[in-house]
């Protein structure tokens, strides 16, 4: 394992952070600690790379135990928190090239490492511009290039796209998804978005009130919580109760605001009974959604509530 906790408590006085955890996370994958404000995120993260210690439990990262030998294990890490630890006054360029000495690389190393990073995180016709000129997507850009400087084999995010609107987040997403497939950079992130830890994340942890209350692959903890849901937009909503009872025979029916839903087993395998079963009744339907389960469903199955603060876009494997 590249980071196993074992027990893992953290108390800053009265208050409870991180509350017993224990977390497994393999070699080469990206896992997303998932969870609102105020769960325990940053604080399990900052006890990863060994800024804050375990007030009790022990966490080991690369097999070492970071309480005991914290530059072992980040002379291996690669880290960007929340705010961006940038110079304002210089370029994307020069800031590579501070960050460089600090880890004591000298030319030609330098000069070719810093290179590497424009081209790869596309910040060429950036790389000159003053850090004060960028948009936040492409300082956020800037702060994760100064954490590959030393080629890590651990990159850790703390919610690395707060803030950044919608487009920026997803050109984000693309690069953090390029250095996990393409280039094996095993990737611990936080965020409290959803839809982020669906799209990035190959496992995923719920953390709520410093516990883990969930632990797997996204589609593992959305089989767990139940079957695609059906939903009909009726073309004359005279024939709900029509469609109801159409659709009776193929499963459970969910509230819809209005429309028609059901839980379908089977998924989209069962999709053509439904279709049948709806033309024999005479019923048209205007629309026609198959949307599986989501984290939000999960997330509300262990902790009782949504995930408040989440931007939520409609679900990306919905089927039409």
């Amino acid at each position: 394992m590249i980071v196993e906790a074992r027990n893992v408590s953290k108390r800053f006085g009265s208050r409870v952070a991180v509350d017993g955890l224990d977390l497994d996370v393999s070699p080469g994958v990206c896992f997303g600690l998932l969870g609102p404000n105020g769960a325990g995120k940053t604080t399990t993260l900052r006890m990863i790379y060994g800024v804050t210690r375990p007030t009790s439990g022990t966490i080991r990262v690369f097999g070492i135990d970071i309480a005991r030998d914290p530059r072992a294990v980040r002379s291996r890490l690669g880290v960007t928190l929340q705010q961006n630890a940038l110079i304002d006054a210089l370029s994307p360029e020069e800031n590579l090239r501070v960050f460089g000495r600090y880890h004591l690389m000298r030319e030609p190393e330098l000069s070719r490492r810093v290179g590497e990073l424009i081209d790869f995180l596309e910040l060429t016709s950036h790389a000159r511009l003053p850090i004060a000129e960028l948009s936040g997507g492409f300082k956020r850009r800037v702060a994760i290039a100064l954490s590959l400087m030393n080629r890590p084999e651990l990159l850790v995010l703390d919610e690395p796209t707060t803030g950044l609107d919608p487009v920026s987040r997803i050109a984000l997403w693309d690069e953090v998804r390029r250095l996990n497939e393409e280039n094996g950079i095993s990737v611990f992130l936080t965020t409290h978005y959803l839809e982020e830890a669906d799209q990035l994340a190959a496992r995923v942890g719920i953390i709520d009130g410093g516990r883990i209350v969930a632990e797997g692959t996204p589609a593992a903890l959305k089989a767990e919580v139940g079957d695609p849901t059906l939903t009909l937009t009726l073309a004359d909503p005279g024939q709900r109760d029509a469609a109801r009872a159409a659709l009776a025979g193929l499963g459970p029916e969910v509230p819809a605001d209005g429309r028609v839903a059901v839980r379908l087993p089977g998924g989209a395998t069962r999709l053509p009974d439904a279709v049948r079963a709806l033309d024999e009744a005479g019923v048209v339907a205007a629309e026609i959604d198959l949307a599986q389960p989501t984290l939000d469903d999960v997330f509300v199955a262990k902790t009782g509530r949504h995930l408040e603060g989440d931007e939520r876009t409609p679900d990306a494997g919905a089927a039409r």
